[in-house]
């Protein structure tokens, strides 16, 4: 198997009744803005090429967002600010993500979530945390031969990626470590790193700002061995 496949199986995916019965109703009701789009209305998979070094994991799509695009942080506030980030490090072709056929690449870089389908006030259960990894445990494995640093997005994404990383074959810590905003902690032949979440929230308060975004994804890209601008 590959990531393509296992990309189209996700897609596929039907197994939280709760997340299945939102994700479809948000792409029947719509957003007014959004009236004349056909929702994607699914599970989202990952973003960006196969053999990258490089991966940033976030929580789920959004209802509006991913949801509605069915590409990774595509078509909502929290996917510009983070694409934008990458294209002025280098690591993107262009600043925004409208589409799925704007022409946006990645250098280098994937982007994933342990959480496939929008979830109901942007909060996933521990148990559809749970359920959902498989899948993430299945890309992992597919991208270890060339990870080499990952940048995850939040707490939340924290919580989830290390028993995913335990279940691909890393030896993570005990205790598990602690997220934090710059919180690096080696696991044999990768650099996992983390970061505040780029929600409106952390953006729109300062508590996430342009330069810490930035300084983190350079860090996480330097680990990874790929070369970024000024």
């Amino acid at each position: 198997m590959n990531l393509s496949d296992l990309d189209h199986r996700i897609t596929g995916c039907r197994a939280c009744p709760r997340l299945v019965a939102w994700r479809e109703e948000v792409a029947r009701t719509k957003r007014a803005a959004f009236a004349d789009w056909t929702y994607w209305g699914r599970p989202v998979p990952g973003f960006g090429p196969a053999d990258a070094p490089l991966l940033i994991i976030g929580l789920a799509p959004a209802a509006h967002g991913a949801n509605r695009t069915g590409r990774m942080f595509t078509g909502d506030r929290s996917g510009d600010v983070l694409y934008e980030a990458l294209y002025d490090i280098g690591l993107a072709s262009q600043p925004t993500a409208v589409s799925v056929d704007d022409g946006l690449e990645l250098y280098g870089v994937r982007i994933t979530s342990p959480v496939r389908c929008a979830p109901p006030a942007n909060k996933p259960t521990p148990e559809e945390r749970d359920t959902c990894r498989s899948w993430l445990v299945e890309e992992l494995t597919l991208l270890r031969p060339t990870l080499r640093a990952v940048v995850v997005l939040g707490a939340f994404g924290w919580q989830a990626a290390l028993p995913a990383f335990a279940a691909a074959g890393w030896q993570v810590p005990r205790p598990r470590p602690v997220f934090g905003h710059g919180a690096h902690v080696p696991l044999d032949g990768l650099d996992l790193f983390g970061c505040f979440h780029v929600s409106q929230r952390n953006t729109f308060t300062g508590k996430l700002t342009p330069t810490m975004l930035r300084d983190v994804l350079r860090t996480a890209a330097g680990a990874a061995g790929l070369p970024t601008t000024s």
